[in-house]
C-alpha cells in the first residue's frame, strides 16, 4: 500500500529508504530532503508490507500526465520479491500517468526492461557512468511476466 511519507522526510527509516537511490554521500541525500521539502511539484510515496515500509518512490507529475521518476528505491532485506514492481504498479494506479521516464545506471536498467520500459543509453553522462532514460506508455497495467 502506498502512503504519502513527503511530511515524513525528516524520519529515519524515510531517509533511510531514500539513501539507496542517491550518491552514498550525506550531502547528496541532504540536497534531496531539500528537494522534497522545498518543491511542491515533488511527491514522496512510501510502499508499506504488512505494516512495515519496504520502499519508497519520488516523482513528479506534469500537467499533461507525464511522470518522472525521480527516486525509486527498496530496502535490502526486501528486494527480489516484487515491491519495486508492485510501488510502480500502484502509483500507475493512483496517479493515472500517461508515460512513465525516469533515467537509472547500468545495474538498475534490468528492473525496468523486465516490467516493460523501453530503454535508450545516454551514454557515459560521467566519467566512466553510461546512463540510461527508461519509457513506458500507459495503457493499463504493466506487462505480465
Amino acid at each position: 500500500m502506498l502512503i504519502d511519507v513527503k511530511s515524513k522526510l525528516r524520519e529515519s527509516n524515510i531517509q533511510e529508504l531514500l539513501s539507496y537511490s542517491v550518491f552514498p554521500d550525506p550531502d547528496e541525500l541532504e540536497q534531496t530532503i531539500s528537494l522534497y521539502e522545498n518543491d511542491s511539484s515533488m511527491w514522496l510515496y512510501g510502499y508499506e508490507s504488512e505494516g512495515v515500509l519496504v520502499g519508497i518512490i519520488g516523482f513528479r507529475i506534469n500537467d499533461a500526465q507525464e511522470m518522472t521518476i525521480t527516486h525509486l528505491a527498496v530496502g535490502p532485506e526486501s528486494r527480489g520479491v516484487g515491491f519495486g514492481r508492485g510501488i510502480i504498479l500502484e502509483i500507475i494506479e493512483e496517479m493515472h500517468p500517461v508515460r512513465i521516464v525516469t533515467e537509472t545506471d547500468e545495474e538498475t536498467v534490468q528492473f525496468y526492461r523486465n516490467i516493460g520500459f523501453v530503454i535508450r543509453s545516454l551514454g557515459e553522462k560521467y566519467p566512466g557512468v553510461e546512463r540510461f532514460l527508461c519509457t513506458y506508455e500507459v495503457e493499463g497495467n504493466l506487462e505480465e511476466e
